[in-house]
């Protein structure tokens, strides 16, 4: 039996010798791409550096202006707050006139009343604290009324952003708080004559957010001073030397001892390296002094400009990477391609949030600016809606007057009449025609008392314009002609030249309402006189209304002028209010004022020319 064949040995050493020229093949590629590498690496090496620089500084720069446009929004969302707050009544009751407390300080209840409102307001609005100064330069009123370093008291007459505000009407200060040691932004809002309504705006918050996102971020003013900063041993420090006078000016201005110098050095190309001096408190410790590329934006209209730098070990790092020569050359580059899809990924997070914050606080603060326009457009419904209410009930007690002022003249036009007829059936057509014309003059009479009645009831606004001070009386006095008829009612003349700005039929519902609150009030008295002045004063007018009736109770005075304050069983205690209301619209004033007996009124109205 012959033994078995033995197995081909040819496809086996085939296999051997294509293994053997793959790896011979992979040995010289290897070889090549490590000489290839060696002799490129340095140009690769360059070229990128150059581009990544390039690409970093306007992400950097990028990144900055989100940084701004976040802090501007904050600063926006507060800088409508004083100018609201200016016009605001409880702000206005504990204002000041300009000569001060010695004129009449606010009573306490209206100081309390105004402390809380403004801590509800500067909880509610994110501000650090609201106050009001009065003309002496001192705090009247507070939201850190409850703190033991309130503000309550302390005098603030040095600060620029008082007397800025006090002079031009508003003004912002970045400074250090003399109280609470915390350094924020002064927005200042004029109030009545010297009074000034304070908002302050702290940016820890901000900075936090600054630090979380990294890199160092910082705000300078117009002569270099670092205010906002997420490095806080930086604030109240300059980035660079400043001359005596401008060192003087800012620590004169931000209320600090002194200003620090650098944290810093910016070099030829740029970069910026902290200076060996600068302490490293809030840096990592894989963190060092720099370098770090700095991105700076252009000057807002405050002359803040808004600065950040951020580490270049990432570039350089890369850079390293890509001279790496041999066999690495093909890692080198997918951890480069990695890494800088991963930065782009990290830088596209960040940015993405910040533009989410800067797109929420924008959208609140639209929704906030459309809810308050919203609101005022129901408030002026509804203080309209009133005044038409009040002319109303006026209208109705005045009807019967007007009636009986009617109804004589409809009476004399029916008798002129049968007598006419009988005088043109005679023939006597001269006596005929007197009749007529007294039947013409009485329709008239009947017309003007129709008329006026009918433009008091009438409903809305009415052109602004120059209004006789005389047709105004003579209107007034005609629908209450007859409750005038049982009192002395002492009128001096009115000069026919005399006008005042404004609209007829809402000074005349005024004029109704205090004549008729003070023929109410000398109901019963043995003797009632009412009595009208006229007094002119520069660009106003004013007019007195002044009865001897048994006058107004001192603790009815104080809240004379709040609704629904009355006396009057049948009464809503609205009228003084709607009253005033529409002078002070019309830029006049309503006040009662102090007498012997009785109560005077003073109605100042401005002035106008025909």
């Amino acid at each position: 039996m012959s033994p078995p064949p033995l197995p081909d040995p040819r496809p086996l050493i085939e296999r051997l010798a294509l293994r053997l020229r793959q790896r011979r093949a992979l040995a010289g590629w290897a070889l090549a791409a490590l000489a290839a590498g060696a002799l490129a690496a340095p140009v690769a090496g360059a070229l990128l550096h150059e581009t990544l620089v390039a690409r970093f500084a306007d992400e950097t720069l990028a990144d900055a202006r989100l940084r701004q446009a976040l802090a501007d929004s904050e600063v926006a969302r507060l800088r409508l707050l004083p100018e609201a707050l200016a016009n605001d009544r409880d702000v206005t009751d504990v204002a000041q006139p300009a000569n001060g407390p010695a004129s009449g300080a606010p009573s306490p209840d209206r100081i309390a009343r105004l402390n809380a409102r403004l801590e509800r307001m500067a909880r509610e609005a994110g501000a650090a604290v609201i106050y009001l100064i009065g003309p002496d330069g001192r705090a009247l009123a507070a939201s850190n009324w409850r703190s033991p370093t309130t503000f309550l008291g302390k005098y603030y007459g040095f600060r620029p952003y008082y007397r800025e505000a006090r002079d031009r009407g508003q003004a912002e200060q970045f400074a250090l708080g003399t109280v609470s040691g915390k350094p924020g932004l002064y927005l200042g809002r004029r109030v009545n004559a010297n009074n000034v309504i304070v908002v302050k705006l702290e940016f820890d918050g901000l900075e936090a957010q600054w630090r979380a996102a990294g890199g160092l971020t910082f705000v300078t003013d117009r002569d270099g001073v670092i205010l906002v900063t997420s490095r806080p041993d930086w604030r109240f420090a300059a980035t660079h030397a400043l001359d005596p006078a401008t060192h003087r000016a800012e620590t004169r201005t931000n209320g600090v001892p002194h200003i620090g110098p650098p944290p810093f050095h910016l070099r030829d190309d740029g970069t910026l390296v902290l200076t060996p001096s600068a302490p490293l408190p809030l840096l990592s410790p894989a963190e060092d002094r720099g370098p770090y590329l700095l991105a700076s934006t252009p000057p807002d209209a405050r002359g803040w400009r808004f600065h950040l730098a951020l580490p270049l070990r990432e570039v350089e790092t890369t850079v390293t990477m890509a001279r790496i020569g041999g066999g690495l050359i093909a890692a080198v580059l997918v951890a480069l391609a990695g890494l800088l899809a991963e930065r782009r990924r990290r830088r596209a997070e960040r940015t993405r949030q910040l533009e989410d914050a800067v797109a929420e606080r924008t959208a609140a603060m639209g929704r906030e600016m459309a809810e308050r326009m919203a609101a005022e457009e129901r408030a002026e419904t509804l203080r309209e809606t009133l005044r038409q209410a009040n002319r109303l009930a006026t209208l109705g007690q005045i009807t019967a007057g007007v009636a009986h002022e009617t109804a004589q003249p409809v009476a004399a036009i029916r008798t002129h009449a049968m007598a006419a007829r009988l005088l043109l059936d005679r023939g006597e057509t001269a006596q005929a025609a007197q009749t007529l014309v007294a039947i013409d003059g009485l329709a008239d009479r009947i017309g003007t008392v129709t008329a006026q009645l009918r433009n008091f009831a009438r409903k809305g606004r009415g052109g602004s314009g120059p209004v006789a001070m005389a047709e105004i009386i003579d209107g007034a006095c005609l629908l209450l002609k007859e409750r005038l008829a049982p009192v002395t009612f002492v009128c001096p003349p009115v000069p026919p030249g005399l006008h005042v700005q404004g609209e007829r039929v809402r000074f005349e519902q005024v004029l109704v309402n205090l004549m008729r609150n003070a023929l109410e009030a000398m109901e019963g008295s043995p003797d009632p006189v009412l009595t009208l002045t006229l007094t002119e004063h520069g660009d106003m007018v004013t007019i007195l209304i002044a009865d001897n009736g048994p006058g107004i109770a001192p603790d009815l005075a104080e809240r004379l002028f709040t609704p629904f304050a009355t006396t009057r069983p049948a009464g809503l205690g609205l009228g003084l209010v709607i009253a005033r209301d529409i002078v002070e619209e019309l830029g006049g004033t309503l006040q009662l004022r102090p007498g012997r007996g009785g109560a005077t009124f003073a109605v100042t109205l401005p002035r106008a020319r025909p």
